[in-house]
C-alpha cells in the first residue's frame, strides 16, 4: 500500500482507537466510581449508557451529512465535541462534590461528538478504496484499532484510576486532540459529489434500498447489536465479579479484563487480512463466529469459576472478533457511495445500541441468578448465528456490487 494511504489509515484508525478508549476505558473503573460517588451498579452503568443513547440518535443523522458535506468535515467538529464533553465530565469530577449528574451531562455531550467520528470510518474505508482486498483488509484494520483500544482500555483505565478515580475522565479530551490533530494533518478524503442529493430524494432513495436490500442489511444490523451488546454486557459483569467476589483489583484487574480482547483483536486483525472478496466464505465466517460466540456464552451459564469463565470468554472474543470485519465489509461492499454513509450509519446506530443496553441489562438480570443471565444471552447470540445463516445471502451481495 502506498506510504499515502498508510498515512490516511493511521489517522482514520486513530479514531475508533480514542472512541473506544474514552468508553471501555470506564469500565473497570465503574466499581470505584460506585463507592466515591456513592451511586449503585446500575447508576453506574449509565455512564457507559447515556454515551450510547444520544449517540444512537444522531447517529443517523450525521451519516447523512457525511454523505452530503464530506467525512472529514463531519469528523473533524466531532472530535472537539468529544473532547469538550470528556472536559466537562473530568474537571466537574475534580472539582465537585457531588458530581454524578455533571459527568451524566459530559458524557452525554461526549455521545454527541460520538455519533459523528467511529460511524464515519466505516464509509471513508469504502470511498478510499475500490478493490475489495483492499476494502476488507483496511476495515480489519479499523476494527483491530477498535479491538486494541478494547485490549489496553482496562489496563489504562485501571493505571489512571491508581491516581485518583477521575483521572481516567480527564485523560478523554487529552485522547481525543492527539486524534484531532492526526485526522486534520494527514487525512485527505476523497471528493464528495459535487451536486448532493437533496434531502427528500434522499429519504426515497433510502426506502428503495431498504426495500430492495433489506432482508440481508437488517441481519447485519441486528447481528451487529447483539455482538456489542454480549460483549459490552459481559466486560461489565466481569470487572464487577473480579472486584466483589475475587476482590481483584487495579491493574491485575485490569489485565483480565483485556485478555478476551486480545483475542478479539487478534481475530479481527487475521480475518480483515484473510477475507478478501469472496462473500461466500466471509458469510460462513459470520454464521461461525456467532456460533461460537454461542457455544462459548452456553459453557459459562453452568459455573462462576474464574478459570471457565476468562477461557469461556476468549472463544467468545474470538467469535466477535472473526464476524465484524465480515459484516463491515457487506456493508461497505454492498452499498454505493452515495448512500454508504446513511446504511453505515445505521449499522453503527446498532452497534450502540448494544452498547447502551448491555451493561444495565446485565445488572439488572444477574440479580436473578448467574445462569439465567448467560443462558439468555446465549439464546440471543443463537439469533445471531441463524441469522447469518439464513438471511445473508452471497448471491445478492455479489448482484449489489456488480449493479454498480
Amino acid at each position: 500500500m502506498e506510504e499515502k494511504k498508510k498515512l490516511d489509515l493511521l489517522s482514520i484508525a486513530s479514531v475508533p482507537l480514542v472512541m473506544t478508549l474514552g468508553n471501555s476505558m470506564l469500565i473497570p473503573v465503574l466499581p470505584m466510581m460506585e463507592k466515591e460517588l456513592k451511586i449503585t451498579s446500575f447508576e453506574s452503568s449509565l455512564i457507559i449508557t447515556v454515551y450510547s443513547i444520544i449517540a444512537i440518535i444522531l447517529i443517523p443523522i450525521t451519516g447523512y451529512l457525511s454523505d452530503r458535506f464530506g467525512r472529514k468535515k463531519v469528523m473533524i467538529p466531532s472530535l472537539i465535541i468529544t473532547a469538550i464533553g470528556g472536559l466537562i465530565s473530568g474537571l466537574t469530577a475534580m472539582l465537585l462534590e457531588n458530581s454524578y449528574y455533571w459527568i451524566l451531562i459530559g458524557r452525554f455531550i461526549q455521545g454527541i461528538g460520538a455519533s459523528g467520528a467511529f460511524p464515519v470510518v466505516l464509509p471513508l474505508i469504502g470511498d478510499m478504496f475500490k478493490d475489495d482486498r483492499k476494502v476488507s483488509s483496511s476495515l480489519g484494520l479499523v476494527e483491530t484499532s477498535n479491538t486494541a483500544g478494547k485490549v489496553l482500555s482496562p489496563v489504562i483505565g485501571a493505571i489512571l484510576a491508581m491516581i485518583v478515580w477521575y483521572v481516567p475522565l480527564l485523560a478523554i479530551p487529552v485522547f481525543s486532540f492527539i486524534s484531532l490533530i492526526l485526522v486534520f494533518f494527514l487525512l485527505k478524503a476523497p471528493k464528495q459529489q459535487e451536486n448532493p442529493v437533496a434531502f427528500r430524494e434522499f429519504l426515497n432513495t433510502t426506502k428503495k434500498l431498504l426495500a430492495e436490500k433489506g432482508r440481508w442489511l437488517y441481519a447485519i444490523f441486528v447481528i451487529g447489536g447483539i455482538l456489542m451488546y454480549v460483549l459490552f454486557g459481559v466486560l461489565f459483569y466481569l470487572s464487577t465479579l473480579l472486584e466483589d467476589t475475587y476482590n481483584i483489583t487495579g491493574v491485575m484487574k485490569g489485565l483480565i479484563l483485556a485478555v478476551p480482547l486480545l483475542a478479539l483483536s487478534s481475530a479481527s486483525f487475521l480475518t480483515g487480512k484473510k477475507i478478501g472478496k469472496n462473500k461466500q466464505v466471509m458469510k460462513w465466517l459470520s454464521f461461525s463466529g456467532c456460533l461460537l460466540l454461542s457455544c462459548s456464552v452456553f459453557v459459562i451459564s453452568f459455573s462462576e469459576h474464574i478459570d471457565l469463565l476468562i477461557g469461556s470468554l476468549i472463544f467468545s472474543g474470538i467469535g466477535i472478533g472473526i464476524t465484524l470485519p465480515c459484516l463491515d465489509t457487506f456493508i461497505t461492499g454492498g452499498i454505493e457511495k452515495e448512500q454508504r454513509g446513511t446504511i453505515s450509519s445505521i449499522y453503527s446506530s446498532m452497534r450502540f445500541i448494544g452498547v447502551a443496553l448491555g451493561p444495565p441489562l446485565f445488572a439488572v438480570i444477574i440479580k436473578t441468578s448467574h445462569q439465567i443471565l448467560f443462558l439468555s444471552t446465549a439464546g440471543v447470540c443463537v439469533v445471531a448465528s441463524v441469522l447469518a445463516l439464513l438471511s445473508i445471502r452471497p448471491a445478492n451481495l455479489q448482484k449489489a456490487k456488480s449493479s454498480k
